[in-house]
C-alpha cells in the first residue's frame, strides 16, 4: 500500500481497458477516476485533481494529443505527470508524444503489472526537486553534495556527468530525447554537438557498468 493514496485518471474509450486499469490500480492503493474522451478528461481533472492521468491518443471528441496541450496550458497541470496509453507504437509517434510533453509513453497492450511499475518509477519522483538523495537498486545519487554510489562505492563523475545522471535518474525507464539532455545539462546559450552526449554517457558507463540504455536514434534511458 501507498504511504500517500495517489489519485489516477485514466482516459480511454476502452471501456474494458479502463476497467481492467482501474481494478488493478484500485488493487494498488490508486485513488481512480475515468474519463472516455478528452473533453470529458478535462473536466474531471478539474474536479478531481489527479497525480497522474493515463492518456490515451486515438479518441473522439477530443484526442490525446489535444488533450495533453490542454492540459499543459493550464497552470494547474502543468506539471501533472502525464502517461501516454496507446496501440501507437512506432518510434515516431512515440518520439512525438514525449516532445508533446508526456512524461512516458507505453504501448498497448501491456500487462498490468507492467504498468503498475511504470506508474510507480514516475510517482516515485512526484517530488524529486525537493529531494536531496535518490536511491534507485545499487544506484544512489545525492544532489546537494554531487556524491555517487554505485553498489557500495563511490563514484567521481565530473560536473556535466553528474548531472547527465541525475537528469536520467530524475525518470528512470523514461527515454529522454537527445535534445532534451543537450537542454537540461548544457542550456540553450552553449552550442554543443551530439557527439558531446555520447562522450559523456560512454565515461559514466565506464564508472558505473551500462545501467544507462542507448534507444537507438532516439536518446538515452537509465535501467536499475
Amino acid at each position: 500500500m501507498n504511504e500517500k493514496k495517489y489519485k489516477i485518471l485514466i482516459v480511454d474509450d476502452e471501456e474494458d481497458i479502463v476497467e481492467i486499469i482501474r481494478y488493478n490500480l484500485q488493487q494498488a492503493g490508486y485513488e481512480t477516476e475515468a474519463a472516455g474522451n478528452g473533453e470529458e478528461a478535462l473536466l474531471k481533472a478539474k474536479s478531481f485533481h489527479p497525480d497522474l492521468i493515463i492518456l490515451d491518443i486515438m479518441m473522439p471528441v477530443k484526442d490525446g494529443a489535444e488533450t495533453l496541450a490542454s492540459l499543459r496550458k493550464d497552470e494547474a497541470f502543468k506539471n501533472t505527470l502525464i502517461l501516454f496509453l496507446t496501440a501507437l507504437g512506432t518510434e515516431s509517434a512515440e518520439i512525438n508524444g514525449l516532445n508533446l510533453g508526456a512524461d512516458d509513453y507505453v504501448v498497448k497492450p501491456v500487462k498490468p503489472q507492467i504498468l503498475l511499475s511504470r506508474i510507480k518509477a514516475l510517482l516515485r519522483r512526484v517530488n524529486k526537486e525537493e529531494e536531496k538523495t535518490v536511491t534507485l537498486g545499487d544506484l544512489t545519487i545525492n544532489r546537494e553534495r554531487f556524491i555517487v554510489h554505485y553498489k557500495g562505492r563511490e563514484v567521481i563523475l565530473a560536473k556535466k556527468e553528474f548531472e547527465l545522471l541525475a537528469l536520467l535518474a530524475s525518470k528512470p525507464g523514461r527515454v529522454f530525447l537527445r535534445n532534451e539532455i543537450l537542454s537540461e545539462v548544457w542550456g540553450t546559450d552553449i552550442i554543443v554537438g551530439d557527439r558531446t552526449i555520447d562522450v559523456h554517457i560512454r565515461k559514466i558507463r565506464q564508472k558505473t557498468g551500462d545501467i544507462i540504455a542507448t534507444v537507438k536514434g532516439v536518446g538515452y534511458r537509465l535501467d536499475v
